[in-house]
């Protein structure tokens, strides 16, 4: 039972080490969580329209304009009309979320986030995997 301690403890110190790291990003960076999350979702898939955005994120049509707006007035963001149908805009980034200063809002993966929501910690066997995993990803992005 110790050694399944002894793992827990380590992630859950690299968990607050992560979160600390993040916020510093993020104030670093002059973003708050939402837009951060923003530049997150229209990294993973650009040109996306403001619609399944506001999905993501989960806020109004009017809440995500807002957003956006301010965000390319920044620099950060450029919005596309549809060549086909110029009653749709598709939003692209405007910088590099793999190049510093920027790179430091992707140091952790939501997708590594939802596999330790998921996995279920009940051995000293599944937290050794997850740890694994957390620390394979963390050394591949350095």
């Amino acid at each position: 039972m110790a050694h399944t301690s002894v793992l827990m403890q380590a992630l859950d110190e690299y968990v607050a080490v992560r979160d600390e790291s993040i916020a510093k990003a993020r104030i670093d960076l002059g973003v708050s969580e939402l837009e951060a999350e923003a530049l997150r979702c229209i990294g993973e898939e650009p040109g996306i329209r403001p619609s399944n955005l506001r999905g993501h994120l989960g806020v109004t049509a009017a809440g995500v304009t807002t957003l956006v707006d301010r965000l390319i007035g920044r620099g950060l963001l450029r919005r596309e009309l549809d060549a086909e149908d110029r009653r749709v805009n598709h939003i692209y980034l405007q910088i590099d979320l793999d190049a510093e200063p920027w790179s430091a809002l992707r140091s952790f993966p939501r997708r590594v986030e939802r596999a330790v929501a998921a996995e279920p910690v009940e051995s000293s066997r599944a937290a050794a995997e997850l740890l694994r995993r957390i620390t394979e990803r963390v050394r591949s992005r350095a």
